[in-house]
């Protein structure tokens, strides 16, 4: 329970539906605020008092584990560290593996739960065959399927999503006819841990952020940046380019502390390249037509599996973290998807994840 409406709702739901639950929030920092200037968007002390107050409401026990530790080791140092290396990573999908689907999947099932519950707008469905597979949220313009797109896909047998058949607009209103305190709670938007004060900000007290050459890919300066980490393929604002023809950021190198840019034709790629991918379909194969989202709600490109390299559905050991016993891809293994029609290239670090309609086909890093 994060204190938000989403999961207020499901834990009321699952009250509803004859459920023994047991409301948890993960105390991500040990302080009031986060350490991001300013404080942080979420997971603070309001949070956790949103939700102990809406589990007192339906009578359920709630507890506050203390993961702050993990949730450094396993989020924040890896998101810096990426950054720092010229990536642009995706915090909340990491921390969806690691520490809702990670250390608190096994948390609970070591305290003889039966299955993990939040609230997230995505919907696990059963197939044919007696598994389970994970799909899109009925409100499409808030589906989460893509942020969950690196768990295991093993955790879906033993999770629930009670709010996923609904839409963002049905739940408040659901949650004001109950009377629930988070009802009409806003959404945070933001990284939980950057705060106010901003990426730049939050980065630049933690990585050597330098001035250093913009360049074109022809390596003529044109421009000057404020310290190479934290900017990302794609990007267009802020640049330190003069007023000119518009540019994107094609590269970064923060070892030579440059960002290379050039012409939206020049961003423009046919491939993506998913490092690590997690399986959710075993069937999933050389010639399998998907569609690519880049973004947790951008739009979709279709295209067509074109390598699997190193391995496949069923090669490769869990990402650390992981639920116990699932088959997913080691670091190594790649699948490559070749795009219907050219489109921008994904930022190094971006999560990727294929589809099938709303069936959540495989998830990974792109390269």
């Amino acid at each position: 329970m994060s204190g938000g409406v989403d999961s207020s709702l499901a834990a009321a739901a699952l009250v509803d539906a004859g459920h023994e639950v047991t409301g948890v929030t993960l105390r991500q920092w040990r302080g009031p605020a986060g350490p991001g200037p300013g404080g942080q968007g979420c997971c603070g002390l309001d949070d956790t008092e949103d939700a102990r107050r809406v589990a007192a409401q339906l009578g359920v026990p709630h507890y506050t584990f203390d993961v702050a530790d993990e949730f450094r080791d396993r989020v924040v140092d890896p998101f810096v560290a990426a950054y720092g290396a010229g990536r642009t990573p995706n915090p909340c999908a990491t921390c969806n593996r690691d520490l809702r689907w990670g250390w608190l999947y096994r948390r609970a099932r070591a305290m003889g739960f039966d299955a993990v519950a939040t609230g997230h707008h995505a919907r696990v469905v059963a197939e044919p065959d007696g598994g389970v597979a994970l799909c899109r949220g009925r409100d499409r313009g808030k589906d989460q399927s893509y942020v969950l797109a690196l768990v295991p896909p093993a955790a879906w047998a033993r999770t629930l999503l009670p709010v996923g058949e609904l839409t963002k607009a049905q739940v408040r209103r659901e949650a004001a006819r109950r009377g629930l305190r988070t009802a009409t709670k806003p959404e945070s938007m933001e990284i939980c841990f950057v705060g106010r004060g901003g990426l730049r900000r939050f980065l630049g007290a933690r990585l050597p952020l330098r001035p250093g050459p913009v360049v074109d890919r022809a390596g003529a300066v044109v421009g000057t940046h404020a310290g190479a980490a934290g900017y990302t393929v794609g990007q267009r604002r802020g640049l330190g380019v003069a007023a000119g023809a518009r540019r994107y950021v094609l590269d970064v190198d923060p070892a030579a502390n440059t960002v290379v840019v050039g012409t939206r034709a020049e961003l423009l790629t046919d491939r993506v390249v998913l490092g690590g991918p997690v399986w959710h379909a075993p069937h999933l194969a050389v010639g399998t037509e998907v569609e690519v989202q880049t973004r947790a709600h951008g739009p979709v490109t279709p295209g067509v599996v074109e390598a699997i390299v190193a391995g496949g559905p069923d090669a490769g050991a869990a990402p650390a973290g992981g639920p116990d016993g699932d088959a997913a891809s080691a670091a190594g293994d790649a699948l490559v998807v070749r795009l219907a029609e050219p489109r921008p290239r994904v930022a190094p670090g971006q999560v990727v994840a294929l589809y099938d309609g709303d069936r959540l086909l495989a998830g990974g890093i792109a390269r």
